[in-house]
């Protein structure tokens, strides 16, 4: 019997990864990485290199073409299989990645008069230059007492489709006026491939307050927000609304011919990318946990039931996986803020031992960190580099470190750095058990988990949790291709269900990382410190980081205007 196949495309921050998955046991035959060419903007456009202001983060969209265009193709050049064999077609996406488009589907920025601007480029998800925005949408929601503000843990995001279009149109009306729709970038990329214009369910849901029985909120109260938003719903947020599994469309000849495929391909409605990673983790029943843990960390849980809970990112029926209430919290910075030590904090000594040993950086530093114990290093730091997603919702909340002395080591840092980050998703699991959510399993894929073993230690003494790590070191786009084989369907030899799919393609490693009790214990005082600065913090009792970012951000503009 021939084998079949379903491609799994993997959309993130700064590379695009596409997989050919055999559907019969999840094993990979090929894989590709693209990097996008243009890469994260977030100090100056492409072109003219018009300087972009803080807390900006844009994306080209040919990027994505590229990976379709380049990577498609590799991988069945690499597997040397027929085009024919691939049944399904998958696609995961950071999110809330959004681009304004005209009546063709054509990007504004990819029209020559409006290359310079700054609002007709796709908005990246870690985009959080419309927290005012924000804040007004939570102020006026909670005074009407919105019903949708309850399944976001009573907050909004700067990062979520309503701020950024809004913002988009109180600083560039006109480019608002010449937007035909806002699209999240993997409906644009579905609608690339399939002339469909569908949008996907887990986007609408998690991302623009869309619900599965009432719709999106009323144009009452966008009217209330800016009369100019009256009809942001029915003008800019048109198309219909895709379940989780279902088909989207199917390859036109043009996509085929690009992407080296068979027209008429299966093509799955698209799904965030942190979500997609929990059926390629396994994970498909209530009280599952999966942390998605890469340059970011999402922590989505699986649930029978709808409770409404303090900060979290959204609670979507059929938002993750079919039959079942998923909830979203997160991390807006975990991988990064390593990342940012080993570019920007990292003595040249470091380095050059670094070199000298022959491995990486953060290697090196993992290496001399594993030789403290908890609490050895006298510090403590609030992970907040990129905000706060869960539980505060603040964007405007910033790093710190306590504890630094003239003693202080960058091992010492770098330990100091995993276990915030740890403490920060240790309030999250805390967060959803105060509001009555089992937690039975905790999983972890992506990046961080297949390479980080003292990170993975550190997250199950601060928890005193099992952690069980999924053998995909690719788990999003995997979880993409199962839908891909779900989109096909039985009769072209795919799935009928993702939990089908899941119990036949995804597994976890036999390894998994348990706590100990003797770590545990100090973690636990260090915790209660951490959760004092995060109130103190956080919570209004000291406003400094705040008051900071506002005289930083007086005295770039008067640098900018000289």
């Amino acid at each position: 019997m021939e084998k079949m196949y379903s491609i799994g495309i993997d959309y993130g921050t700064e590379s695009g990864r596409v997989l050919l998955v055999d559907i019969g046991n999840g094993e990979v035959i090929a894989e590709h990485v693209t990097g996008y060419p243009y890469g994260v903007m977030d100090e100056r456009l492409p072109h003219s290199g018009k300087i972009l202001e803080p807390d900006w983060a844009l994306q080209h969209p040919d990027d994505y073409m590229e990976v379709l265009r380049r990577s498609v193709p590799e991988v069945l050049r690499l597997a040397g299989i027929d085009a024919g064999q691939v049944i399904g077609i998958g696609i995961d996406f950071t999110a809330c990645t959004v681009l304004p488009v005209d009546e063709s589907g054509v990007p504004l920025c990819e029209l020559e008069e409006l290359r310079d601007e700054p609002h007709a480029y796709v908005k990246l998800w870690k985009h959080h230059a419309a927290q005012d925005e924000a804040n007004r949408i939570n102020q006026i929601a909670e005074r009407r007492g919105e019903r949708f503000l309850s399944r976001y843990g009573g907050k909004t995001s700067s990062e979520w489709m309503a701020a950024k279009a809004w913002q988009l149109l109180n600083e560039a009306p006109a480019l608002y006026e010449r937007t035909h729709r806002f699209m999240e970038a993997v409906d644009w990329v579905v609608l690339q491939m399939t002339d469909s214009s569908a949008r996907n369910s887990c986007c609408a849901g998690y991302k623009a307050f869309w619900h599965k029985e009432e719709g999106y909120p009323s144009a009452s109260f966008f009217r209330e927000l800016d009369p100019r938003l009256e009809h942001l719903v029915k003008d800019k947020l048109q198309g219909d609304v895709v379940s989780l599994g279902a088909k989207a469309g199917e390859l036109t000849e043009k996509a085929a011919a690009m992407m080296g495929l068979r027209a008429g391909t299966a093509v799955a409605a698209g799904i965030i990318d942190a979500h997609s990673g929990v059926p390629g983790t396994g994970a498909v029943q209530s009280g599952q946990m999966v942390m998605a843990m890469g340059t970011s960390l999402c922590h989505m849980l699986l649930s029978d039931k709808e409770i409404h809970v303090e900060g979290i990112c959204g609670v979507v029926e059929d938002g993750i996986i079919p039959g079942l209430f998923g909830y979203e919290a997160g991390q807006p910075a975990v991988g990064d803020i390593f990342a940012w030590f080993v570019e920007q904090g990292v003595p040249a000594y470091v380095e050059q031992a670094a070199e000298d040993d022959g491995i990486s950086v953060h290697g090196w530093l993992e290496r001399q960190a594993c030789e403290l114990r908890p609490g050895q290093h006298g510090l403590l730091a609030l992970d907040w580099w990129n905000g706060n997603r869960t539980v505060l919702v603040d964007a405007d909340l910033s790093g710190m470190i306590v504890g630094l002395t003239l003693q202080t080591k960058p091992e010492e840092i770098y330990r100091c750095l995993l276990e915030a980050t740890a403490f920060g998703t240790r309030t999250i699991i805390e967060n959803f058990e105060q509001a009555g959510l089992a937690i039975h399993e905790l999983f972890a894929c992506g990046g961080l988990p297949q390479r980080n073993e003292l990170l993975m230690q550190i997250y199950a003494d601060v928890t005193r949790r099992e952690i069980k790590i999924a053998e995909s070191t690719q788990t999003p786009a995997l979880g993409a291709a199962m839908f891909g084989a779900v989109a096909a369907g039985k009769e072209r030899g795919g799935y009928s269900s993702i939990e089908e799919a899941a119990a036949r393609m995804a597994r976890v490693r036999e390894q998994m990382y348990k706590p100990i009790e003797a770590n545990s214990i100090v973690y636990d005082q260090l915790y209660a410190e951490y959760c004092r600065l995060h109130e103190l913090f956080g919570r209004g009792g000291s406003a400094v980081m705040k008051q900071l970012k506002r005289i930083r951000l007086q005295q770039e503009e008067r640098s900018a205007a000289l």
